[in-house]
Order: C-alpha cells, then structure tokens, then sequence
C-alpha cells in the first residue's frame, strides 16, 4: 500500500526543534522506520539499522566515534539491539553538544522497561508511540470527535453507511500497514510470523526465558480476554505454570506492545471500586487472528467474541488518536463489583484530560442501541456531579447503527465511525 502519513508526524517534528533525543517506540511492523527515516531525510540527516547484524557489530565496536561521525539528525533504528552500551554513547554526545534534534531513536520494546538498559536519557528525551495505522489515518480524515466530547458538544455527523459487518471486517483486518491490502488468507499467515518473530526474536533476545512455549499459549488465551481483566491465577492453571512466572510474561508482552492495560479509574466514588487492570490486544486484527474468528462469524448476534473484540476495536482507534494529540488525555476503565449498592456497574472507557474533566465511553455491539444502554453512563454521570461538578463533560454511547442522537444532559449516542468520519455543523 502506499505510505500513509501519520498524524503523530507533526508531533514528532514539533520535538526535534527543543529536545535534543525523540524516541520512537511501538510495536514491530507500525510504520516506525518509514516515518523516522523519512523525517531524517527531509532535514539532512542520515540511518542506521541496528537490526542489520554489520551495521550493529561496527556501531558497537565503537558507539561514540561511529554515532559521532554521522550527519544529524541520525536515527538509529531498532536503538535497544545495541544494550546500554549505545544508549550511553548517544548520552555522551548529548551531553557534549545540546543542540537539539540530534538523534532519532526507533525501538519495538519499551526501553524503560527493558533491564538490560540502565540509562533512561531522563530530561533529553521526548517520548512518543506509535500504534498501527488507526482508521482516520486510513481515511485521511484529521479526527477531532474527541474533542468535542471534551467540549461537551459532539457535533451533528451524517447517518453512517456502515453496518455491524462493515465494522467486524474492519477489526479483523486490523491497523498493522503491511496487512491493509492483504486478503485473509494471507493475512493469517503473516499474522503467524508476526507472533512467532516477536516471541523468538525480540523477547528471548532481551528476556531470560526458560519456557518460550508458553508465550504465544499466554497471548492467545490474553486474547479470549481482551477487554478484560485477567486473572492471573486462572491463566497460571490453565497454562501450568506458576502465577509469578504468568506475571513476568505479561510484562513481557506489554514491553513489546501485544497488549495494553487501561488502570482503574477512581475519583473515590466508593473505596470498594476495583483496582485490576483491564486488558486489550494491541490491534484487533491480532486479537481476531490469535482468536481464529472471522468477519462473518463475528457479524452474528450470538457470536460471543463479537462484543470484546469490537470493543477492543474502538479502544484501540481511540487510543491511536490521543497518542497524536497534543492534549494530553489518559484512558481508563470503571467497575464496581464489590459495594452491593453498586454492583455490576461498569464503564468502558473514561477518558480523563490533565485537568480533571472526565468523558466516559460505553461500546455496544448493537445496531439498535437503547437508552438501557447508557444506564451505567447516567449513573457515572450522576456521582460525579455530586463529587466534582462540571467534571463530566460527556457520556458517550458508541454502536453499530447508523444514528447518532442527543439524550440530553450530556448523552449522546453514536455510530462508531464517527471516530474517524467528518463532522457537519
């Protein structure tokens, strides 16, 4: 497919011009390369692949005289293959010459959680992560819906042409830009390599991993979850091994960004709200593909991975959007199970801005959404009213119908592609 451009470019770009380090991290096969090699180019600067065995063996050979000797901006590609012996020497040179803009580091782990890198580059570095392509980036539409959710006043959008179907087909394709154009059959397959590439490759490189068998067998049953908490004691049995070693290994997948956890949110609504994370599969295309679930299958009202897999779906496309924002915007989930005043209530998403305003998000399979679905929303709605006027500035109903409608107070529902269709009005 033809290279789409990334929302999260001018970003990038903004940083070059104060920060003397920009790191680019995500997971295998987003578009990492491309963009930071691209951004490079245009401003004179040059690469280096550390995934290219010479090119490595010559930088570590000597990092501070080869990163040296290199025109800047310099990326260096896959920065983690070369240990804190690499991360050090750019250190050096930053620390020598603080011009900014210097280097570009792509990486597929999460460097801070890797511990065989010691050196964080704290106060040098701007951070940034790159997700597969999301839908408005395949759309070429810059989205601004969540914006106006903060605003309290979504803005009037066309009835959505797409079906429940469409939506299945979408989220088994998944965002990652090599599968985009492929048919299922040969996105299965790469699929497959993908998972093994990331396990063999580039967990057992950086991780002592005495049972490799066992993670691929963790994230396919992560993947029967997704959208969940997990329960680590039950993947411990199911798996056979022991709970600490189930606690490693998910660590393990979110350094090389398979899945993702969104906190438990609080505002000490009830001191019983519960604290497990809920997890998501980095890309519904992963998820459907670990899962073996089709478009067809999914798009039946009794599928029972339909509505996990379709919110994962929707999570997944909002978090895309806020990791190119400037705003800085946290997801979260709510649910209280405990307080037998409360029990059952859950939510989604509630998406909190830096000073405190509150969106909460629920995403329903349905294509006739109802005002019984927003049930949980009025009541998150109402508590936080009573603790923090103001604060909720919107509660969002996302489905697979075609119409969007104002509740009042508030409430809107919502046909999921208005994440990425053009607002009217």
């Amino acid at each position: 497919m033809e290279t789409v451009p990334r929302h999260i470019q001018p970003e990038i770009e903004a940083a070059l011009e104060w920060s003397r380090v920009v790191m680019i991290h995500g997971a295998r096969q987003t578009g990492k390369t491309t963009l930071a090699r691209g951004i490079a180019e245009a401003r004179g600067g040059t690469y280096v692949s550390l995934d290219d065995d010479e090119e490595r063996e010559s930088v570590l050979l000597d990092p501070v005289a080869f990163l040296s000797s290199q025109r800047y901006p310099l990326t260096i590609d896959e920065f983690q293959l070369g240990g804190n012996r690499v991360i050090v020497a750019v250190k050096r040179l930053v620390d020598e010459d603080r011009t900014p803009g210097r280097f570009i580091l792509t990486g597929s782990t999460n460097f801070l959680t890797v511990p065989t890198i010691s050196e964080s580059l704290a106060g040098r570095v701007r951070i940034f992560r790159l997700w597969p392509l999301s839908e408005a980036e395949l759309a070429g539409v810059v989205p601004t819906e969540i914006d106006h959710w903060f605003e309290g006043s979504p803005k009037p959008a066309p009835a959505s042409d797409l079906g429940r179907a469409d939506y299945f087909a979408r989220a088994c394709r998944g965002g990652y830009p090599e599968v985009v154009d492929l048919d299922p059959g040969q996105r299965r397959r790469w699929y497959g390599d993908y998972i093994e590439t990331v396990v063999q490759r580039d967990i057992l490189a950086l991780a002592d991993i005495r049972r490799a068998a066992s993670l691929p067998r963790l994230l396919r049953w992560v993947a029967t979850f997704t959208s969940s908490e997990i329960n680590q004691t039950d993947a411990a049995k199911e798996l056979e091994v022991s709970r600490s070693v189930i606690a490693s290994y998910l660590e393990w997948l979110q350094t090389v960004f398979l899945l993702h956890e969104l906190p438990a949110w609080s505002r000490n609504l009830s001191s019983r709200t519960t604290s497990r994370p809920k997890v998501h599969i980095t890309d519904a295309g992963l998820a459907a593909n670990l899962l073996e679930v089709e478009p067809g299958a999914l798009a039946s009202p009794t599928a029972p991975s339909s509505g996990p897999l379709l919110e994962t779906f929707a999570v997944d496309e909002i978090a895309r959007q806020l990791a190119a924002s400037s705003r800085k915007r946290v997801l979260y989930h709510w649910r209280n199970y405990q307080d037998r005043n409360y029990r059952g209530r859950e939510v989604d998403l509630v998406i909190e801005a830096a000073n405190g305003d509150v969106v909460a998000v629920e995403i329903k399979a349905t294509s006739s959404p109802s005002l019984q679905h927003t049930h949980h929303l009025r009541w998150l709605r109402d508590k936080i009213d009573a603790v923090v006027p103001g604060a909720f500035k919107a509660g969002i109903l996302l489905h697979t119908g075609p119409h969007t409608l104002a509740l009042g107070n508030r409430l809107h529902m919502r046909p999921i592609s208005c994440l990425w269709s053009e607002q009217t009005g």
